[in-house]
């Protein structure tokens, strides 16, 4: 009996350690089941100001062109200027012979003179007939006939004179000069050479390089949602730098000097769909000119709430649509569909599916996948902020 009742004791401990035994197995069997915790690097978002600049093609053209002809006709008798030189308003650039015109205005110099003593001759024979027929001494007609001629005199007289006003003008034209300060052209035309008055080819032509034009294009449909983003209250105007337009050169360098906006057509190009808009720029050096290829960045406002994204942490789903990975506050990770308006540096505007304080997943990325626990941790963004092109 004693022998039975050792046995049955060691059979119930033999029991319980095979128990206790499956029981740590199956603990350790599901510790080794259950997701482990991925560590991501993510990057916290912040709201900022920004302004948001856009980048315009352009063609360069001219603050003033004078194109010189002649508004009298003869032989030119002299070229009074270096080609391709700065010349100054009023400055003269031909002689053409004056002798005719000379003569022109010494004839009407006469004329005047005679008509001034036909009325010293017509007004004195009026103011006798006059005092006559006071006492009847000439008749009605008489007196009347008198009277006229004075008045005839004095109209002739005033003939002389704007015709001896025409002929002092066309003396000047004689003396071609230019209307505007500028540097000017070639010249077409040689001394002695036959020219007449508004003629189709010009003399040469002077041009105005400093200040210049940029004639800028935009997409009017651009304007119109800048001009809806800024009635929103989505875009702020700020007055101070609003105008400012920074000019790129044909090589890519950025324009010294800094130009200001003048205005925006009120219509739309109907080949182009395209809105024009006029920068003014100051051209000291000359290194604009006319005809050159540019891009200009203009101020469209500024966005008091931006979200800026690092474009390393973007991705693009089977539909093409930009994609991030977010860090949930506890600790999953979530797939978010994005709307981009542009590129801000190394950065993405973003307009919707993302707001201030969440955890954007830029490192690890390939280790994990929608709805998986995630270990964050913070690191240093490499967006850009600012100013937004």
């Amino acid at each position: 009996m004693q022998r039975s009742r050792i046995a049955l004791f060691v059979l119930s401990v033999l029991a319980g350690s095979v128990i206790l035994t499956g029981c740590d197995q199956a603990v350790e069997q599901s510790q080794a089941s259950a997701p482990q915790a991925v560590p991501v690097g993510v990057v916290t978002l912040k709201s900022q100001s920004l302004t948001l600049k856009k980048e315009l093609p352009g063609r360069i053209s001219a603050f003033q062109i004078a194109e010189i002809r002649p508004q009298v006709s003869g032989i030119v008798q002299s070229r009074l200027f270096v080609e391709g030189r700065q010349v100054e308003q009023g400055q003269a650039l031909y002689q053409i012979n004056p002798a005719t015109f000379e003569a022109d205005l010494a004839a009407s110099e006469a004329a005047v003179a005679r008509a001034q003593a036909s009325i010293a001759s017509s007004k004195s024979k009026a103011s006798r007939y006059s005092e006559l027929l006071k006492i009847k001494a000439v008749s009605q007609q008489d007196f009347d006939e008198a009277d006229a001629t004075y008045k005839q005199a004095n109209a002739e007289l005033l003939t002389a004179k704007a015709q001896l006003k025409s002929a002092q003008i066309n003396l000047d034209y004689s003396h071609v000069s230019s209307p505007i300060s500028g540097q000017i052209s070639k010249s077409s035309v040689t001394v002695g050479a036959l020219v007449s008055a508004n003629q189709t080819m010009a003399l040469a032509t002077v041009t105005q390089l400093d200040p210049i034009y940029v004639d800028l294009t935009q997409s009017s449909n651009e304007l119109t949602q800048l001009k809806k983003a800024i009635a929103s209250g989505a875009l702020s105007v700020d007055s101070t730098s609003q105008a400012d337009v920074e000019l790129m050169m044909e090589d890519g360098s950025v324009y010294s000097h800094k130009g200001t906006l003048q205005f925006s057509e009120v219509t739309v190009d109907p080949s182009t769909g395209s809105v024009t808009l006029r920068a003014k720029f100051p051209n000291p050096e000359k290194l604009l000119l006319p005809g050159m290829y540019a891009r200009a960045s203009i101020i469209e406002g500024v966005k008091a709430d931006a979200i800026l994204v690092p474009q390393r942490g973007v991705s693009r789903n089977s539909k093409g649509e930009p994609t991030v990975m977010v860090a949930s506050k506890e600790g999953i990770a979530e797939s978010r569909v994005l709307k981009i308006d542009r590129s801000v540096g190394a950065s993405w505007l973003v307009t919707a599916g993302l707001s201030e304080g969440d955890q954007l997943i830029v490192e690890g990325l390939q280790k994990i996948r929608p709805g998986a626990p995630v270990n964050p941790s913070e690191v240093q963004s490499s967006g850009t902020a600012g100013k937004a092109q």
